[in-house]
């Protein structure tokens, strides 16, 4: 990004002075005002950090699991200063578990009094659309969330739905609006105390090394669409204040819609997920002042950057590029992550990448006042302040590998694992046996090729068998569909393929060589399958080299095989069959599929096969 004018601590000429509000039990100065003590500090800095970890169970968001981190023990007596008897630091307190709200009160809760008058009219703007009644301020799913997040932890919520999408969206939009509006008075009140005092503190370092403090990731331009207009209907709704470059914003983010077919419709759930413009490349800045929201600010100046991970992928750049930049993600205090599911079918490694940049050392000064940053941000300690926030329709081992392997907050962290009471198997409609094989597998990396081992030698050669044409292997992941792909060519298996990457030409020669018995095999990779939802004809079996990713396409997928779908010449439905390939690696994916008291008998089976008929 270009770099501009020397940095203020804050642009405050256009907004009269605004009295900070006592602090003192605020979660926003608990949080971030405070240095880590030593013993803290070291056990955050081990690969497996002290923790407490417990459960709770609340009303809607049902289990809780918490984990908070603890201070090493230490046998040194902490030494008082001797610059003064009077002078005793005080450090940041440990993580509490969050507790439940019982009663709204938003000064109780911490909510700046500027947006008091907007909270509970946005709220049912946002709500209406859903035809949702708000009978109090906040829906009962919003104060749960609202208790854990205003604590300043990570949280991992896996059952985001398109039902309750919008309270979601607009409870995490009030938290980042809440805490702009905290870091701005806090540096405005300082401002006007320096301008009187010659002298610096350490009271006065508020600020990091760099502007920005929030970045929200979406993965379409119409999810950031949502969130911005949220963001305006709670920090300047109509009448209220101006919205700089509104006009620009409204023409990029809306429009480019998909045409979807009227004929042979899509999924609900697909034109639910694909509605208003699905461009995955974007990156927008945005700046808040006391009745301003400024769009399309430069980075540096920006406090809130709502972008794709490609978006900020392009910036950032890989090893070797020149124009490559990641000092806006230095300072980062929080990050929330919305439909991260859907960052995992676009692709992974461009958030992971992004990931990795975050609380680098800044190459450029970008117009920093040292003298008012936070000495923890100096430190190179900005990680264990940093909440993150991340939303999901799915309860993923790789989301769960980012919470554990990527967030270090001091606070702690909260996931919501709840039993899955009744497993996608039940939606399948046809009579068809569904063998489940499971393999054993040693570890997760050598499971890939644990996996391919067993189906080459334990499945294939029976799949090949003529009666067993019009097979579709359906393959989650992509390396693994490349690797049998390969595989197939070598042993000149007769099979055609369809992936993300096909041209339609050869998607549509596929589909019709596969129903009129051409091909043995048809090769279907579930990436294709979120993006387009063919409606395959002409299935006799299907093979589940993996579960699917998404639960709901598993009974999808087996209800294609249903006989107005088949070639009456290619074979009979006595002869239909479903084999799903496991580990004990894909728990989550089971539980999903079977209902975790299933997958849980299955798990600890020594039976290594298990078959079930519709209406079990």
């Amino acid at each position: 990004m270009k770099k501009k004018r020397k940095r203020m601590p804050m642009d405050s000429n256009e907004d009269e002075f605004e009295p900070e509000q006592d602090s003192n039990n605020d979660p926003f100065t608990r949080h971030l005002q405070y240095d880590l003590s030593d013993e803290l500090f070291i056990s955050l800095s081990n690969s497996s950090p002290n923790v407490d970890q417990f459960i709770k169970t609340w009303p809607v968001l049902g289990n809780l699991s918490i984990t908070i981190p603890k201070p090493v023990e230490s046998n040194l007596k902490r030494v008082k200063p001797k610059i003064s008897i009077l002078e005793k630091k005080t450090y940041a307190p440990h993580g509490s578990a969050p507790h439940n709200i019982t009663k709204i009160d938003f000064n109780l809760l911490h909510l700046k009094s500027q947006i008091h008058g907007n909270i509970t009219s946005s709220n049912k703007i946002n709500l209406i659309k859903k035809d949702l009644e708000l009978i109090e301020v906040l829906t009962p799913l919003q104060k749960e969330l609202f208790a854990v997040i205003n604590n300043y932890q990570d949280l991992y919520y896996p059952e985001r739905t398109f039902i309750n999408a919008d309270e979601i969206r607009y409870i995490y939009c009030l938290h980042v609006v809440n805490h702009m509006l905290k870091t701005r008075t806090k540096i405005i009140h300082h401002n006007a105390k320096l301008s009187k005092k010659s002298d610096m503190s350490d009271e006065f370092r508020d600020q990091g090394l760099v502007r920005p403090k929030v970045i929200i990731l979406v993965p379409f331009k119409d999810a950031a669409y949502r969130v911005i207009k949220t963001i305006i209907d709670i920090l300047v709704p109509k009448e209220a204040g101006q919205v700089l470059n509104k006009n620009r914003f409204e023409d990029d983010f809306t429009g480019g819609e998909l045409i979807m077919p009227k004929k042979n419709p899509k999924p609900e759930d697909y034109e639910l997920l694909f509605a208003g413009n699905t461009d995955d490349t974007f990156r927008l800045g945005m700046t808040l002042t006391k009745k301003t929201l400024k769009l399309y600010t430069d980075f540096y100046s920006s406090d809130i950057i709502v972008a794709s991970p490609l978006g900020l992928r392009m910036i950032i750049g890989a090893e070797g590029e020149e124009d490559r930049d990641y000092d806006f993600l230095a300072s980062i205090e929080i990050l929330v992550m919305d439909q991260t599911d859907v960052f995992l079918m676009q692709n992974w490694d461009h958030l992971l990448h992004v990931l990795d940049h975050f609380h680098l050392q800044p190459k450029k000064t970008h117009g920093a006042d040292f003298s008012r940053v936070r000495s923890w941000a100096v430190n190179g300690w900005s990680k264990y302040y940093r909440q993150t926030l991340i939303f999901s329709s799915l309860l993923l081992p790789e989301i769960k590998s980012v919470m554990n392997k990527k967030c270090y907050n001091y606070a702690g962290k909260v996931i919501i694992a709840n039993p899955v009471e009744v497993g996608t198997i039940q939606q399948v409609l046809i009579q068809v046996p569904q063998i489940f094989h499971r393999f054993n597998a040693t570890n997760p990396l050598r499971s890939v090729d644990e996996r391919f081992d067993y189906f080459i030698k334990e499945i294939l050669p029976k799949q090949r068998d003529t009666l067993m044409s019009h097979t579709l292997l359906y393959v989650p992941s992509y390396f693994d569909y490349v690797r049998i792909r390969n595989y197939f060519k070598k042993e000149d298996i007769s099979f055609v393929q369809i992936c993300e990457y096909s041209k339609d030409s050869k998607i549509a020669r596929a589909r019709d060589m596969f129903f009129h018995t051409e091909a043995h095999f048809l090769l279907y990779s579930e990436r294709v399958h979120f993006f387009r939802r063919f409606r395959i004809k002409g299935i006799r079996h299907i093979i589940f080299y993996q579960p699917p990713t998404y639960p709901h396409f598993y009974s999808e997928m087996c209800n294609l095989m249903q006989e107005s779908n088949q070639n009456k010449y290619g074979g009979s439905e006595c002869n239909m069959t479903v084999s799903v390939v496991w580990s004990s690696y894909d728990a989550a994916r089971l539980a999903a599929l079977l209902g975790t008291q299933r997958a849980a008998r299955m798990l600890h089976s020594d039976k290594p096969v298990h078959m079930y008929m519709t209406g079990d």
